[in-house]
């Protein structure tokens, strides 16, 4: 253990004693909260868990740099093993590089941790039906971190469809489309053997999601798709800024942008457009598409738009803008979280449907390397894991 601040005796047992003395607990600021993986989703975390008054009471990363600076920012104690942060906490933000998400999640289901696991399960599927079976055998509450579901706009939208008011939802046109948002080329979201891919893995994720929430998750039954690296690997790779330092084209071997289409049961369908460079404008639009109405949202601007169409008194068509209130969706995310664990219930995604979205990404990579349509003989809910 590396630890540049170790908690008072005082403030340890009074933490131990209010969390210990039933079997269930029933205050979110009692949640003894660590993080594995202290960058910069790390910070972005624990900044919003001071804003739900939830203790941040350790953080751990295997770089000595990062835990300096976590422990001098929140001042907290911070560890290079996983383990023993794990005998301080109650639960766990999980927010390291995908690779590496499997061994610190399977040792804290194994504990019966509460985990909260940054999006993707893993950088594999067989690594996330590894941690999917893991999270099943445990006691602890499991969330996978897709944030835009908490979104205000994406929330409006989800309240009407459940009334009815859309009719039967059939399509979603799901984009995710940025101009020039390579991360630094050589960090480890370029680097296949440690993130597993690129764009599509990364936004895909994300924009998978939303549209088999927004469907009710239906079983998946077909995908084809075709991924590409057109951007990220040229020398002469035109941006106006990165996130992180440039290493240059060698240093990229992952996708940029991916195109697919996804069949699910009853008709249900998915298009999908994700990109970290294209030479087109940005779009994050998402059209949800229903039998009496549809909607269009964007997931930076909130903007929303109900469409209809109506027979009563003169033909007409009725095209209707929401404004919404901005919401901070980690912050809610973190919220519905930590309210299940005193609730016992899961309000976020559930692992079985991030498993299923890591079927649809891994099916939409093979589909790209083999120009074949991928059939799913498994349903979307199995998580056993492959021997």
């Amino acid at each position: 253990m590396a630890s540049n601040r170790e908690p008072d005796h005082d403030e340890t047992e009074s933490n131990t004693n209010e969390v210990a003395t039933g079997s269930t607990i029933t205050d979110i600021t009692s949640v003894r909260t660590g993080l594995v993986g202290l960058g910069n989703i790390g910070h972005h975390h624990a900044d919003r868990l001071a804003d739900l008054g939830v203790p941040v009471v350790g953080g751990m990363d295997v770089a000595s740099d990062a835990r300096e600076e976590f422990a001098n920012r929140y001042d907290t104690a911070v560890y290079d093993d996983h383990r023993d942060l794990y005998d301080a906490v109650d639960a766990v933000i999980i927010t390291t590089p995908n690779k590496f998400h499997e061994q610190y999640a399977v040792d804290a289901f194994e504990r019966d941790l509460h985990v909260l696991l940054e999006k993707p399960i893993a950088h594999s599927l067989e690594s996330a039906k590894r941690v999917a079976a893991a999270a099943a055998d445990s006691e602890g509450v499991c969330t996978v971190g897709f944030n835009n579901r908490f979104l205000n706009a994406v929330r409006l939208v989800r309240e009407r469809i459940a009334r009815g008011e859309f009719g039967e939802v059939t399509h979603v046109e799901a984009n995710y489309v940025r101009r020039r948002g390579v991360p630094g080329r050589g960090s480890w979201f370029t680097r296949r053997d440690i993130s597993g891919g690129g764009a599509l893995i990364d936004l895909g994720v994300h924009a998978i999601d939303l549209a088999m929430y927004l469907l009710d998750y239906p079983d998946t039954e077909a995908v084809t798709g075709v991924t590409r690296s057109e951007f990220g690997s040229r020398e002469d790779y035109v941006y106006l800024d990165m996130w992180g330092d440039d290493q240059g084209a060698d240093a990229f071997d992952v996708d940029d942008s991916a195109s697919a289409f996804v069949r699910c049961a009853g008709d249900r369908t998915i298009s999908l457009e994700v990109a970290w460079a294209t030479n087109r404008p940005p779009t994050h639009e998402f059209v949800v598409r229903g039998t009496d109405a549809a909607a269009t949202f964007d997931l930076l601007t909130n903007e929303l738009s109900i469409h209809s169409a109506s027979a009563e008194g003169i033909d007409h068509m009725t095209d209707t803008s929401i404004k919404t209130s901005e919401n901070d969706s980690h912050v809610d995310e973190q919220k519905a979280f930590f309210e299940s664990i005193v609730g016992g219930r899961c309000d976020g995604s559930s692992i079985e449907e991030a498993l299923a979205v890591q079927r649809i990404v891994d099916g939409i990579y093979r589909s790209s390397e083999t120009g074949a349509t991928i059939s799913f003989a498994e349903k979307q809910a199995e998580i056993t894991p492959e021997v």
